[in-house]
């Protein structure tokens, strides 16, 4: 109910068995979950402990990607006319997204775990428009709102043409 998923360890399929690990870039990290997706994550956490998957096979055990894959996601994909979608696109449907909602590059680095903005950036900087304007509109409403320049204000603009014509003097 707290809008996170923690992702601690990840499951990969090795020679027909199952090895757990630690996530991509070897450290834990906190994935934010829309609300639109909440009531149906806890309707499926419902009743299970710290320990259980939270979707795990028919058996209980780790959903196996293949399994899922042809069960699940494929007819899935299908139904809604994608068929062809890998999983994976969804990862970066969801950084896209992010992006596009106006998460900063640290906030979008933390949740796909990332080792560094940087790596970020060369994946999605693409993304990210320019919004050279809107800083600078950003910067002009702070400065105003902290007064920081007293002797700029609406009513008397230094004119610094003027002010460079009388420093040379002219």
């Amino acid at each position: 109910m707290r809008r996170r998923a923690d992702i601690a360890e990840s499951a990969t399929e090795v020679r027909g068995g199952v090895v757990f690990s630690t996530p991509k870039s070897h450290q834990a990290r906190s994935v934010p979950i829309p609300r639109f997706l909440v009531d149906a994550l806890a309707v499926q956490v419902a009743g299970k402990g710290p320990g259980e998957f939270t979707f795990p096979s028919p058996r209980g055990q780790v959903l196996r990607v293949r399994n899922w894959r042809r069960g699940w996601f494929d007819p899935a994909a299908k139904a809604i006319g994608l068929d062809g979608l890998h999983p994976h696109e969804l990862r970066h449907t969801a950084a896209s997204l992010a992006i596009a909602s106006g998460a900063d590059t640290k906030v979008v680095q933390q949740m796909l775990g990332h080792k560094s903005a940087v790596m970020t950036m060369d994946s999605y900087g693409h993304l990210y428009g320019d919004r050279s304007d809107e800083v600078a509109d950003a910067l002009d409403v702070a400065a105003r709102a902290a007064d920081v320049y007293p002797l700029y204000n609406d009513a008397a603009v230094v004119d610094l043409d003027s002010a460079r014509g009388s420093a040379r003097g002219q």
